[in-house]
């Protein structure tokens, strides 16, 4: 079933802007791997050379009831698991390597799923070279012969290249030479590395036959790696510290002058072999961050990133030298990126830094995918949106190939087993969306305005030279230069030969005595020719003789020598055999070596987390240990200082009913002496009278004062309990502040305080309290025989540290109002006789050993 366009943005028509560039799509390809057993569920299936259809495991099926069950997504090619890497070369990189030469940039990266073989497409293995060899490969086959010294083509550390002369270039070769201990051979000279010669066979090497032959060629590599957004360069030779490892440093990202993006600092190393190449590239491949998880043994935790620039520059006019022009230098690069796979840390089960890094890489890949989703959009609906390359180290390194630098191919690598099926459904919609991403086309640069076939020429001058000195009889080795200068300057120079006039006798003379006198020349090197070739002749005579009695021992001696060919043969392939296999081995040893490292400086970290948690641990159980020492010192001071107050309160208590029984000890005091002098005097005090109503309390009041008045004879008063003591203080000249809640009765009794100069309120406040010196707060409560009693407290206010004002109370005055009736049953209950009236009853309560604080804290301004 063909998938709906539900994932693609629909196209709109918008404004287009008028160019007569020439672009051409993203080439994306597909390669599918082998599954890793046979038993395991498949969930993609080749359909053509350019169509696979994914298939829904059963178990998602079920869950989603069976939607999309099959979907099909198309590349420019697919390529089945029987496709081999020449197959692969082919088709995708080899094109690259054919602009590479014509003065053209590239870019080939491989994405998928972590585990889906893009390491192996790229690198490849013994036996199986991947696109990286084989393009290193057909590079130098095809400009083997018209590569420059070493040296000559230097880089000018801002993405460009500068030509040196030849003594500066013998300079450096003689100062690098020096430097190393031990001399290396010339490259075609090199015996090939074992493992590199066993990747690509000879039968399978390829060759670009349109090379420019009047032009020079240098090759420069750089190797860098993409880790957590960080740049890192490594082929730089940084020195080995096994006690303190020095950290590589981070490199950053510059634009030259044609605003190409580069690193900057970037170590480029020239090469002039396919074997020296790879050798450089094994040497960053050692530094590069792998890490086993639950997926992937050898899991790359980075994007690296191998570029080949190839430098190319013109001949003179002869033929024989570089031009000295940095303006004629053309640099053209191609970049092999290897992306990190994209993985689910829910499958990996990553932790610490491992998660880490997944988090950075699956970062990275999405920002590629944002900026792929805006060209698109930008293309298609003629919009001017930015693309977020600065988001990431990657996009913004390769900007200048998605704005129109040179081709762009990616191949997407497929894991089929059915656990990736999520991830590999994402990475086909990806794939989709960047086929419609358009690159423009990049155009033919030609080298210089020099006729062609300048190298061509000067050789076949130089046979046809060779050949007529042959026919002369002179020497045929036309390319020794100093035999050639030598015969040329033993001829005299030709003469003028143009006749003016006919007339003319001296130069026909001259030119008849120049050839004489030429003649004589080739006269005298023939003879000369011919003395020569006599002495050699009896050499060879000579010589012949003795070969003669030395042809049985030499026959004896090749029959023992061929002998021992043979065996030297066996023994060469012996040790090709072993070379191979200890280059596979110490391959296996420098992986488990990383491997071990990384477990080490793992385990290093996670003891140092240990020791890290077992320190924060320590100071938490001494800091609980000081914690429950200082709340012990603090319950001890807190029990003391409640015993303390509860001891106060005790006191207080006491001295407050001590107070009460001594105000209860004078009343009955005076009651005694009433009566007394009463029943002295001879007075007949009535044991019973009518109770009447009870009025309410003005009508009391004014009653009240009335019997007092009407009163036969004036009562004798007993003598006061404080005779010392005023009422109050509130007549005073000090400023009161006067509580009243609201919800106080006004009683009207004759010894209800009246305060001049007081503010009253019926709430406490900052501001009232800051103006007066004193407080009086009315409390009102029902006493024990029902009556309304009314408690003057009293206190003095102060300010605070704070800026607040504070109440210390010093005073409590009580203002109780009795009955008649009860008054006079009171009476008859101790005596049984006495006056019937009301009476107020003042209580005073001085509260000299307690004293409370009542604060108000003063607003600040925020």
């Amino acid at each position: 079933m063909q998938r709906p366009n539900k994932g693609k943005t629909p196209r709109r028509p918008g404004p287009k802007k008028a160019s007569n560039i020439d672009k051409d799509p993203v080439g994306v390809y597909c390669r599918i791997r082998p599954l890793g057993a046979e038993d395991e569920e498949c969930c993609v299936e080749m359909i053509s050379s350019s169509t696979i259809q994914l298939h829904a495991p059963d178990g998602l099926k079920a869950n989603r009831n069976g939607e999309y069950k099959e979907t099909q997504y198309s590349f420019k090619k697919v390529f089945g698991i029987n496709t081999t890497q020449m197959e692969l070369f082919e088709d995708v990189a080899k094109p690259l390597i054919e602009d590479l030469i014509h003065c053209k940039n590239g870019l080939l990266f491989t994405y998928g799923v972590t585990g889906s073989g893009k390491t192996f497409t790229m690198t490849g293995s013994p036996g199986e070279g991947g696109l990286l060899p084989r393009s290193l490969d057909m590079l130098f086959n095809s400009i083997g012969p018209f590569q420059a010294k070493r040296f000559v083509f230097k880089p000018d550390e801002k993405n460009g290249m500068e030509i040196q002369d030849q003594v500066d270039a013998l300079l450096e070769r003689q100062k690098r030479d020096s430097q190393q201990s031990v001399p290396k051979t010339p490259s075609s000279r090199q015996r090939p590395d074992p493992e590199f010669a066993d990747m690509i066979s000879t039968e399978e090497a390829c060759k670009s036959e349109n090379v420019d032959e009047d032009c020079c060629y240098s090759v420069f590599v750089s190797y860098i790696e993409i880790y957590n957004n960080y740049i890192y360069d490594l082929l730089e030779d940084a020195p080995f510290d096994p006690i303190r490892p020095k950290v590589p440093q981070s490199k950053i990202l510059r634009e030259d002058q044609n605003h190409n993006m580069y690193v900057a600092g970037c170590t480029e190393v020239e090469v002039k072999s396919t074997e020296e190449a790879f050798e450089v590239f094994w040497k960053g491949q050692k530094k590069r961050r792998i890490a086993n998880t639950e997926l992937n043994r050898e899991s790359s935790r980075s994007h690296s990133v191998f570029t080949v620039k190839l430098a190319q520059a013109p001949l003179d006019a002869d033929g024989d030298h570089i031009l000295q022009d940095k303006n004629q230098v053309n640099v053209s690069q191609l970049c092999l990126v290897d992306l990190a796979g994209s993985e689910r840390t829910s499958r990996t089960r990553a932790e610490g830094n491992r998660l880490r890094e997944a988090g950075n890489i699956n970062q990275s890949l999405m920002t590629l995918r944002t900026c792929m989703e805006v060209l698109r959009e930008n293309q298609m609906c003629g919009t001017n949106k930015m693309v977020p390359y600065r988001d990431s180290k990657v996009t913004h390194l390769f900007k200048n190939y998605f704005d129109g630098e040179g081709k762009v191919r990616m191949i997407v690598c497929v894991n089929p087993k059915a656990d990736d099926y999520d991830e590999t459904m994402l990475v086909m919609r990806f794939a989709e969306m960047t086929q419609e991403v358009e690159v423009a086309r990049p155009v033919d640069r030609p080298i210089c305005g020099l006729a062609a076939g300048r190298r061509h020429r000067n050789r076949a001058f130089k046979d046809e030279l060779s050949r007529r000195l042959e026919e002369r009889g002179g020497p045929s080795n036309a390319d020794d230069p100093a035999l050639l200068s030598q015969l040329i300057e033993s001829l005299p120079a030709m003469p003028r030969c143009e006749l003016v006039d006919p007339a003319d006798d001296q130069t026909l003379s001259r030119l008849i005595e120049v050839l004489e006198r030429r003649q004589r020349v080739r006269n005298m090197m023939t003879e000369q020719f011919n003395k020569t070739a006599n002495t050699l002749k009896s050499m060879l005579q000579q010589f012949d003789s003795q070969l003669s009695a030395k042809d049985t021992f030499l026959h004896d001696q090749r029959s023992k020598l061929s002998e021992r060919d043979r065996v030297i043969m066996s023994q060469k392939a012996e040790l090709e055999r072993l070379e191979k296999k200890s280059k596979t081995l110490e391959y296996k040893i420098d992986i488990l070596q990383k491997t071990t490292g990384m477990y080490e400086q793992d385990k290093r970290s996670l003891q140092q987390e240990l020791e890290t948690r077992e320190q924060r641990l320590q100071r938490e159980l001494s800091e609980r240990r000081r914690m429950e020492h200082r709340m012990q010192g603090m319950v001890t001071d807190t029990k003391l200082k409640w015993e303390k107050e509860c001891e106060r309160r005790v006191n207080a208590k006491q001295l407050e009913m001590q107070n009460k029984l001594w105000v209860k000890d004078e009343k009955l005091k005076q009651l005694k002496a009433i009566v007394t002098e009463s029943s002295s005097s001879g007075s007949v005090f009535p044991t019973e009278r009518p109770e009447k109503p009870e009025r309410p309390s003005r009508e009391r009041d004014r009653n009240y004062g009335q019997k007092r008045s009407a009163s036969p004879s004036p009562l004798p008063t007993a003598p006061p309990v404080h005779p010392t003591h005023r009422r109050s203080h509130s007549a005073g000249g000090e400023k009161w502040v006067d509580h009243k809640p609201a919800s106080n009765l006004d009683l009207d009794t004759v010894m209800q305080p009246i305060i001049p100069n007081a503010i009253k309120v019926s709430t406490p406040n900052e501001k009232a309290l800051s103006k007066c010196h004193k407080y009086v707060l009315r409390h009102q409560e029902l006493a024990s025989d029902g009556e309304i009693e009314t408690k003057l407290i009293k206190g003095n206010v102060f300010k605070t540290r704070g800026g607040g004002q504070a109440v210390q109370f010093t005073d409590i005055e009580t203002l109780k109002q009795e009955c008649a009736a009860a008054s006079s049953r009171k009476r008859r209950s101790g005596s049984g006789e006495g006056p019937a009236h009301m009476e107020d009853v003042e209580n005073r309560a001085p509260v000299a050993n307690t004293s409370t604080v009542l604060g108000y804290p003063k607003r600040r301004k925020p």
